[in-house]
């Protein structure tokens, strides 16, 4: 579970700052972050892949460029049903997702628990 609650912390900044960054997107407060990131999640666990599927042929004729349209739309999707976060077109999507991505997966690659590693050596007695 903490690993679920540090991505849709850091999905929800990502989205934040897509919203700073971007003229296009706004978001008003950061219960409309987290509600778009939570819902984001489960719209790109469910839906995405399907729309992947179904734009295969597009995707690998524009050499997976259109996948970056697929996650823009999904953004537009999550904008369309919650109250608070808006989005100008699905260019300022396409590039939206693209930010909340990149932003997203550099923070839970910084904020993730490392695992310990323990090395331990022993001299053998019969050393040749």
């Amino acid at each position: 579970m903490p690993a679920f609650m540090l991505r849709w912390g850091a999905t929800a900044l990502a989205i934040g700052v897509a919203a700073h960054v971007l003229p296009g997107i706004q978001v008003d407060g950061v219960w409309a972050a987290l509600v778009a990131s939570l819902l984001l999640g489960l719209v790109n666990v469910t839906l995405r892949p399907i729309l992947l599927l179904l734009t295969l042929p597009l995707t690998v004729v524009t050499l997976g460029l259109f996948a970056l349209v697929v996650n823009g739309a999904m953004l537009a999707l999550v904008a369309s049903v919650v109250k608070g976060v808006h989005v100008a077109g699905l260019w300022s999507a396409v590039l939206g997702a693209a930010v909340i991505s990149l932003v997203g997966g550099f923070l839970s690659w910084v904020l993730q628990p490392r695992p310990r590693i323990h090395v331990e050596t022993r001299r053998s007695a019969h050393m040749p």
